[in-house]
């Protein structure tokens, strides 16, 4: 994977830096509750929402537990950060963040929800964790309904359950690998991505007309089918579809390459790891052989 963990740690260090300020959500009359702020001063999340949340500008769940029922609405061009592991109002506990109904992302809107890194590495830091080095932090989200994503500029989900599906359909930030120069990625200090690992998903998960630098989908448990559809990536190496279970379908239709690999030395796309996907029901398209390990080297003899 070219989005080494030494750059998600380093992003994810710098958009920590911009969100230590906060400011309350903003409680209308009546209906949702609008989460709005600025990078320098966001919104936060934090308690019960009884009638959703609507999010514009941008906004954290980061003073411990927050609770959303019905709809969260991710507006267009807004973001939502759910991946801090303290509870920064008392210094002490952790921050969650659970949604009773769908979560809602739409265009050029980008969505930052749970972390957790795993022992080999693996994984997305919490964006307040103490020892970047070496992160110990963890945050699980829950969505009892499905994400739905309606051209976004960049989605990621780890160590969260989702009670639904996952669809994700266009978007991206072009095929660019640069940082971009504003916005959510620039305070990452990454290019612009979708990545979905660790996770639990009832129903089907599927991208579609994705156009990005990278997509990965990686150890997510899929009750449902997992589909990739026309996706367009800049990276070489992407779509990274690594150790998943799926429950049913695995198919992959149109896309730039897909990979059941990943790098064994960063920013070097070959050699290559295999870490094959377990499918209960049929692989198609061009998730049906694994991918080549070496430069140049056939696809197969084994299942993707």
């Amino acid at each position: 994977m070219r989005l080494t963990r030494s750059l998600l740690l380093t992003g994810a260090t710098a958009l920590a830096l911009v969100f230590l300020s906060a400011t309350a959500a903003v409680a209308p009359a009546s209906g949702p509750y609008v989460c709005s702020g600025t990078f320098g001063n966001p919104g936060v999340l934090s308690g019960r929402y009884p009638s959703g949340v609507v999010v514009r500008g941008v906004c954290a769940s980061k003073f411990g537990r927050a609770h959303v029922f019905g709809t969260l609405l991710v507006t267009k061009g807004s973001s939502l950060a759910a991946a801090w592991g303290l509870n920064h109002r008392t210094n002490k506990g952790g921050s969650s963040l659970t949604v009773s109904g769908n979560l809602v992302i739409n265009q050029g809107a980008t969505v930052v929800l749970g972390c957790k890194v795993n022992a080999d590495g693996s994984g997305f830091p919490c964006l307040d964790d103490p020892n970047p080095n070496h992160p110990t932090l963890k945050s699980a989200a829950s969505v009892s309904g499905s994400i739905v994503e309606n051209a976004p500029l960049g989605v990621i989900v780890h160590n969260s359950l989702i009670g639904g599906n996952i669809r994700e359909t266009g978007g991206g930030g072009g095929l660019s690998c640069a940082p971009p120069k504003s916005g959510p990625f620039a305070k990452l200090m990454s290019p612009v991505y979708s990545d979905y690992e660790d996770s639990s998903v009832a129903g089907s998960l599927g991208v579609t007309s994705l156009t990005s630098c990278w997509l990965g989908v990686a150890r997510v448990q899929v009750h449902g089918n997992l589909r990739f559809i026309n996706d367009k990536l800049g990276d070489p190496d992407a779509i990274e579809i690594l150790a998943n279970h799926v429950g049913k379908n695995l198919s992959c239709t149109g896309n730039s390459a897909v990979w059941d690999s990943a790098d064994a030395k960063p920013n070097q796309q070959f050699p290559r790891i295999p870490q094959p996907n377990t499918v209960h029901g049929r692989r198609s398209g061009q998730c049906v052989l694994s991918s080549p390990t070496m430069m140049g080297g056939p696809s197969g003899p084994g299942p993707f």
